[in-house]
């Protein structure tokens, strides 16, 4: 089953030549989810080829412009183009007051339910569940209430040998052995012994969107062993101090917080303008975290079962 992490956007408040505001979607198991949808994102989606009419699911971080502007143009584009299916928006409280706001004033009604459920960004709890995945969220330390999310696959089924499978097991027998049952006759004797007839599940994979914060430890432990962990670096180490000052990180410090989790992979993203060059930043986050990427826009991350 595919899980995959398509980057649209990497660049911190202000956009620079290449580089687009935070926006990003994961694919799993044929569903798309948003997360994050700075402005120009629809464009964004088109340049890379991802219908928006597949996102069922959208997650926003927090209220800074660079994070959801490009929101409504997205709703409104679907509204356009005739959308019917409902779609779920999870937030900080306050996003709901700024899209009434812009359909009152614009006199858009919108072909679809909206269906927006606000986050508490201080709380680490699953808020959200679907045949693929969970998703919890990660309390992030900024100047604003923001969370980021951690997506993590369901645990998968055992795999049948069929080729070790006796004749005439029902549907409901089968199901058993894939949920890691042995199967029993009337008298409760051993009918079938699972290990005998399966196979280890596939590996459920997960993916940790850290966004806007300062550099805090206690993250290591809600996202531990991860498989994926974007964590944004706005700023080289040499401007720790105002990275405090304006409630971000340094490459430095999502590389730290990278190994303390014990993540299996690393990207960083959310680039300051200053840096025509992105090369130093990967470097610096390098020394704390080897498996190190840039989160560049039209990056793709598949993750194997």
């Amino acid at each position: 089953m595919e899980f995959e992490l398509k980057i649209l956007g990497s660049a911190s408040a202000t956009p620079f030549l290449d580089r687009h505001h935070t926006a990003q979607v994961l694919t799993a198991g044929g569903a798309q989810y948003l997360i994050d949808c700075g402005e120009g994102t629809q464009r964004r989606l088109m340049e890379q080829k991802i219908r928006h009419q597949r996102i069922h699911t959208i997650f926003i971080s927090h209220l800074h412009g660079d994070h959801f502007f490009g929101l409504f143009g997205l709703l409104g584009t679907m509204h356009l183009n005739g959308r019917t299916e409902p779609l779920r928006l999870f937030g900080p409280p306050g996003l709901d007051e700024v899209l009434t706001m812009q359909f009152r004033h614009s006199h858009t009604q919108l072909s679809f339910e909206l269906d927006f459920t606000p986050v508490d960004t201080t709380q680490h709890r699953q808020i959200f569940e679907d045949k693929n995945l969970t998703v919890h969220t990660l309390p992030m330390r900024h100047r604003i209430p923001c969370c980021g999310y951690l997506f993590r696959e369901k645990p998968k089924r055992r795999r049948l040998l069929a080729e070790r499978l006796p004749d005439g097991l029902t549907p409901a027998q089968l199901s058993a052995l894939t949920l890691g049952n042995d199967l029993l006759d009337d008298n409760g004797q051993m009918l079938v012994r699972n290990a005998d007839v399966t196979t280890e599940p596939k590996r459920a994979r997960s993916y940790a969107f850290c966004s806007d914060t300062l550099y805090t430890e206690s993250l290591a432990d809600l996202v531990r062993g991860v498989d994926l962990l974007y964590h944004e670096a706005t700023f080289l180490d040499d401007m720790r101090e105002r990275a405090a000052v304006t409630h971000h990180s340094t490459a430095r410090q999502a590389g730290l917080l990278a190994r303390r989790a014990e993540a299996h992979r690393l990207l960083i993203g959310h680039f300051s303008s200053r840096y025509r060059d992105l090369q130093p930043l990967l470097a610096e986050a390098k020394t704390q975290f080897e498996w190190t990427e840039l989160a560049v826009e039209g990056l793709s991350v598949s993750l194997a079962e």
